[in-house]
């Protein structure tokens, strides 16, 4: 069989990859603890905690993309996280799936400077650390030849994809649509990155296709532009024609709510991704695919349009 099976269904990237996959023909596997029927592809409730269940929702499998989204706690992400993966390895291990894993840049810590492939891990925060065990864990294993496998890197995200796990959309996109003053985190004049989620979707497709893109680390696909949060707020608020005020949000404010909340209190440590320059090159990507990222402008313009959409 040739199933291209998504651990994380339902997702932000899972939902932006699935047409991807359905428009070039492919069989699709979704696989997620409580799964719901989705037309064209089959659908699989698993753990991935759990071996037997992953083994199972995998076997039959080309490329396995594991996509999941753990909840937003460190506790979560210690106990979780080393045994996802290590399942998931073991898997594909067994089956001869070959494994694209969903990643984020945690694992680099503070950079000066571009983040590329080539960039040394030095977490400076307890998720990045996570982060960097697990990755290591795939790296080595893909060295050794046990498994085909690629990391495919991510920065923050935006696009028409919810209101979860997107700040941006959270922050600004969100609360402009609700009349609100949009607002971002610690310091709104560093430049910061931001993968448009579809195209994130469509390069983990040209990544799968591609025998030699395996055994390799890549950044998807992301404007090179330098955006700052201010600007990101005014080029949505422009396309809603909303007022561009903007609020920020302090790391001491988010010390004193966290408090209360849990989610917040696990940004805290993460600020500094906002607090200094956030820039990431997907130079690599693109000119191995010949790939454009999507301008901030239309992708933002974009997701303007389906969150317009969406309220009404």
């Amino acid at each position: 069989m040739n199933i291209h099976t998504i651990f994380g269904a339902g997702g932000a990237v899972a939902d932006q990859l699935l047409p991807v996959l359905l428009s070039n023909n492919e069989k699709v596997r979704l696989v997620s603890r409580n799964a719901k029927p989705v037309a064209g592809a089959e659908a699989v409730s698993a753990d991935a905690t759990n071996y037997r269940q992953t083994l199972e929702a995998i076997k039959g499998s080309s490329v396995v993309y594991l996509l999941i989204g753990l909840q937003y706690d460190i506790r979560v992400w210690r106990a979780q996280w080393p045994v996802i993966m290590t399942n998931v390895m073991n898997a594909c291990k067994e089956t001869g799936a070959k494994l694209i894993f969903f990643d984020n840049v945690y694992m680099y810590g503070k950079v000066n400077g571009w983040m590329t492939e080539e960039t040394p891990f030095n977490p400076c925060s307890k998720k990045g650390e996570v982060r960097a065990a697990i990755a290591t864990q795939l790296l080595q294993e893909t060295k050794a030849g046990n498994l085909q496998a690629l990391i495919a890197r991510s920065a923050d995200f935006y696009g028409p994809v919810g209101f979860k796990t997107s700040m941006p959309n959270i922050l600004v996109i969100s609360n402009l649509v609700k009349g609100k003053k949009a607002q971002w985190l610690a310091d709104a004049d560093q430049p910061h990155s931001l993968t448009y989620v579809p195209d994130a979707a469509k390069a983990l497709y040209l990544l799968a296709k591609k025998e030699t893109a395996f055994d390799q680390t890549w950044h998807l696909p992301t404007a090179p532009d330098l955006l700052t949060g201010r600007q990101f707020v005014q080029q949505a608020a422009a396309a809603m024609q909303k007022p561009n005020g903007i609020s920020t949000i302090p790391g001491w404010m988010l010390t004193v709510a966290g408090l209360f909340i849990r989610t917040l209190k696990e940004l805290k440590e993460m600020n500094y991704q906002n607090e200094y320059p956030y820039l990431f090159s997907s130079n690599k990507f693109n000119k191995a695919f010949g790939f454009t990222p999507t301008s901030y402008s239309e992708g933002i313009k974009e997701t303007v349009a389906w969150a317009l959409k969406v309220q009404q």
